[in-house]
């Protein structure tokens, strides 16, 4: 498999994903919050899918790629997430920030001009408890421009 480009070689296919990211190749930014599938933080690309990482495990992701929050930053779409979620003040504490911004990646990868309804559904699951998705929405729409 890659991660953010890289080949690596996980030693233990049963392991989860987001443990493999976290644990053994140092990165932090997926968090694990409900450890179910249910609040998004730990939201990585397999493939160029959001997924929660929490319920995948390692050899589940094969010979596919893995893209975090850490590569994200690298292509031109992220970074202008990233930038408009600095600017928007779209994000507070910073724990669901890293699985919004890969899903946000996502949708405006697939939409670049989505609309409400896309923009709801491509940030599905992906739950804030401080910010209010209001600035998260319009940092998702000055990243489009």
């Amino acid at each position: 498999m890659k991660v953010n480009g890289v080949p690596v070689d996980p030693p233990d296919a049963a392991a989860r994903l987001i443990d493999y990211l976290r644990d053994d190749l140092g990165l932090i930014g997926a968090k694990e919050g409900c450890g179910m599938g249910e609040c998004g933080s730990c939201t990585v690309l397999m493939n160029g899918s959001p997924v929660c990482s929490c319920l995948v495990l390692v050899g589940q992701v094969g010979d596919g790629e893995v893209t975090t929050v850490e590569g994200v930053a690298s292509g031109a779409t992220g970074r202008a997430v990233q930038e408009a979620f600095v600017r928007r003040q779209a994000v507070q504490c910073g724990f669901c920030v890293a699985g919004m911004v890969v899903s946000a990646s996502a949708l405006v990868a697939e939409h670049p001009a989505p609309t409400d309804e896309q923009m709801r559904a491509g940030l599905e699951g992906n739950l804030c408890r401080c910010t209010g998705y209001g600035a998260i929405a319009r940092a998702v729409r000055e990243a489009t421009r």
